[in-house]
């Protein structure tokens, strides 16, 4: 009985020799994750130099506050800009066509300038053989207040159409 008494001695032994093994790697895991976390929380401690959490997350807190200062003034450019954009006259259109039905080569024209609400001008050039004439006339929603030819009404309709 003395031989089954060692046997089941030295079986205890065993397993208990495994169980301190395993416990021995899962203290070191445990320790490298520590080591790991208390690094990380001295590099958040380091660029406060506050070692209190709760001043740490006021500092957060006023540092967020700043940013959201700063993007609502940057939003609010950003949409006076948007509204500068549309009133700039930035689209044009260009219609040639022969003014008078002896002459040919196209070269009157009519150029529109308008911005997308299609107010601007229109700029027409009509050349005969002996002089250049130039109008402009205003243009309000597309119309203008004095009449409109059908070559300005093409470079009018041309300039609304540029994306």
């Amino acid at each position: 009985m003395n031989g089954m008494d060692e046997d089941a001695s030295l079986a205890a032994l065993g397993g208990a020799g495994i169980l301190i093994f395993i416990l021995l790697i899962w203290v070191i895991i445990l320790s490298v994750k520590l080591s790991k976390l208390a690094r990380a929380h001295r590099r958040m401690i380091g660029e406060t130099g506050v070692p209190k959490l709760e001043d740490v997350l006021m500092k957060v807190h006023d540092r967020m506050g700043d940013v959201q200062a700063k993007q609502a003034v940057q939003e609010a450019t950003m949409a006076n800009q948007e509204k500068r954009l549309v009133a700039l006259k930035g689209r044009v259109g260009v219609h040639r066509f022969n003014a008078f039905s002896d002459q040919g080569g196209e070269i009157s024209f009519a150029v529109a300038i308008v911005n997308d609400e299609e107010d601007g001008v229109v700029l027409t050039g009509i050349h005969s053989r002996e002089q250049t004439f130039l109008y402009a006339k205003p243009v309000s929603k597309g119309e203008s207040s004095y009449p409109l030819t059908p070559e300005e009404k093409t470079a009018i309709s041309q300039a609304a159409r540029k994306e």
